[in-house]
């Protein structure tokens, strides 16, 4: 798996996830952010190697 995108919006990673998952991409999403305060740290999404460039190219379009 490859990092593809990292935010602290737990709202939009949530909304590439799923158009990600709609694309049939299977993703990952990784929460880093601490657990009291979700004002720090960060959301990661992580994606299959093959699935990189589809995916990258998904998150310019929208």
């Amino acid at each position: 798996m490859i990092k593809l995108y990292s935010t602290e919006n737990p709202n939009k990673a949530e909304i590439i996830k799923q158009m990600l998952e709609e694309n049939d991409i299977n993703v990952v999403l990784l929460n880093k952010q601490d657990s009291s305060y979700n004002m720090f740290g960060t959301i990661e999404l992580y994606v299959e190697e093959k699935n990189i460039n589809t995916a990258k190219s998904l998150i310019t379009k929208n």
